[in-house]
């Protein structure tokens, strides 16, 4: 028991390591643990009583324990069964399969990573890019909704900074939980997205397990009033219109839906861009007829050093305006009340037009939209049909520009002639080769405003 042993230096090494690892383990990892668990819950109390809508203690679940929830909720458990029948496997391999499923699925929120760092990127990044404006905000109205209530943010997609800019805006109400494709999927982005709330979809999975999995997670955090922000339309628009909605995870809270646990509240909101940064992508994959599309890596590098250049030497002016509106609010018992029709369908429905009813009208917008129907144009006779057109914007009580209609005419007509897409030949405006299918994607995103009939409504 006393005579030495000799063993090389690396296994002794090792063998120390293993120790040292299952000492802290069972004597200081829970204790370091317990100890960063106190502070974190105490900076969410904190927290807590600064927010309009506090952090509900389901997002705040730890991320093992709400995916070992989730695989054996009792409605995946007969998912799986079904799925190891039709597709003639074992139990144990379906449940393995919906336990990926889970785990792709399910966030680990960070509050620290949502309100130290998230809000701070997402307030910088939106304000250095563009101008931020409200359109339509009735703050008393929104300050009633229930507190008890679970609140989803129902908005149309115009760009990707629709994620930064609202959860930039919202960040008083609370912590916005997103349903995020899965382009996002990729390291070390995923990490970051899951620590903000957010959680991952395949938009083009037809597996029922897949889609078990998913309602039943949506569900679970509708029930547990977690807030959410959704896109109806499923994906970016390539027109600068409002796409028809997907009815998916709509379905999913409306099937759910009981008045007796909890109201569920559906807030629209409408967002425009005099500038959108994916607009020559998007328009792009609106013609070819294919949503996937992926800009080459030398492109994205040169547009973010042409970025960083035009920062350092001062040139860049910025985005112009990105302006945000509220909507009327649903909610979702009353409006239950009154149809017969399909719920999930006219819920949907109801809320595209209520976004509809609020997109801001910008400036780049709306020139486009005079260049479009004169053709050619001069200066002073855009200011005319932008002057008429805000009035009758005012009129209806529609979100519009604020500034006065020549300088709206001129920030506009300096944006569209930088990019090349208007020229001018002494007083006459027109548009060039490639500016058509430009001045079409912003002029479309307000059209809805002006067709036939809207004036009147």
């Amino acid at each position: 028991m006393t005579q030495t042993v000799s063993m090389p230096l690396w296994a002794f090494l090792l063998i120390v390591l293993f120790a040292g690892v299952t000492f802290a383990s069972h004597f200081l990892f829970p204790s370091v643990r317990w100890f960063f668990r106190k502070r974190a819950e105490r900076a969410i109390a904190r927290l807590n009583e600064r927010l309009q809508r506090p952090i509900e203690p389901f997002k705040l679940s730890r991320r093992y324990d709400m995916i070992q929830r989730l695989i054996y909720d009792p409605e995946v458990t007969q998912a799986i069964v079904d799925h190891a029948k039709a597709e003639k496997i074992p139990e144990n391999v379906a449940f393995e399969q919906a336990q990926r499923y889970a785990r792709e699925i399910v966030p680990s929120f960070s509050a620290t990573a949502y309100f130290s760092f998230g809000i701070r990127i997402a307030r910088w990044l939106s304000k250095s890019l563009y101008r931020i404006k409200l359109g339509t905000f009735d703050r008393k109205r929104l300050s009633e909704i229930d507190p008890d209530a679970t609140v989803i943010f129902v908005m149309n997609h115009r760009s990707n900074m629709d994620y930064v800019l609202v959860t930039y805006l919202a960040a008083n109400a609370g912590a916005l939980s997103y349903a995020v494709g899965e382009w996002a999927r990729v390291w070390p982005l995923s990490g970051i997205i899951r620590a903000m709330g957010a959680y991952f979809i395949r938009r083009r999975s037809r597996g029922a397990l897949y889609r078990k999995v998913l309602a039943r997670y949506v569900q679970m955090a509708t029930r547990g009033g977690v807030s959410q922000a959704m896109f109806p339309e499923g994906g970016l628009s390539l027109t600068g219109r409002t796409a028809p909605p997907k009815l998916g995870l709509l379905s999913y809270i409306v099937e759910d839906f009981d008045p007796e646990v909890r109201e569920v509240i559906f807030v629209p909101v409408a967002l425009n861009y005099d500038r959108v940064l994916e607009d020559n992508f998007l328009i792009a994959a609106g013609k070819s007829g294919k949503r996937r599309f992926r800009p080459p890596l030398w492109t994205v590098i040169r547009a973010v050093s042409g970025h960083f250049l035009a920062r350092v030497t001062r040139r860049f002016k910025g985005f112009g305006t990105a302006s945000v509106s509220f909507g009327e609010p649903l909610e979702l018992s009353t409006f239950i009340a009154g149809t017969s029709d399909d719920l999930t369908e006219a819920v949907a429905l109801e809320l595209m037009q209520r976004i509809n009813a609020v997109i801001p009208v910008l400036g780049v917008p709306l020139v486009a939209r005079h260049i479009l129907a004169e053709g050619t144009t001069g200066r002073a006779d855009l200011v005319a049909a932008v002057t008429k057109s805000a009035a009758a914007l005012a009129e209806r009580g529609l979100p519009r520009p604020r500034r006065q209609p020549v300088e709206v005419v001129a920030d506009a007509i300096l944006r569209l002639s930088t990019r090349e897409l208007i020229s001018e030949s002494g007083d006459q405006i027109g548009v060039t080769a490639k500016g058509h299918d430009v001045l079409e994607f912003y002029a479309s995103s307000i059209a809805h405003h002006f067709d036939a009939g809207a004036e009147r409504s």
